[in-house]
């Protein structure tokens, strides 16, 4: 078990170390007249990806209604 743990800590690490890295060689929002301005590529997919989980779940609320309604009127059959 602390293999595992020492082993995701090492990777949260690794991955932390190589995303501030990233961050700082991008150009800021806010960049000056002239300046490489930073796109919003990336908020559309998240923009979908959340449409999807909202619509999975309230999708998975009508299966979830549909079943219960069903299961309790065969109860009731004779």
């Amino acid at each position: 078990m602390h293999y595992l743990a020492a082993t995701l800590h090492i990777l949260g690490a690794t991955l932390t170390d190589k995303a501030e890295a990233t961050l700082a060689t991008r150009p800021g929002r806010n960049a000056k007249p002239g300046e490489a301005q930073l796109s919003d590529r990336g908020a559309v997919t998240m923009e979908m990806v959340i449409w999807a989980v909202a619509i999975i779940g309230i999708v998975g609320i009508v299966v979830a209604a549909i079943t219960s309604y069903v299961t309790s009127k065969a109860g009731s059959i004779k």
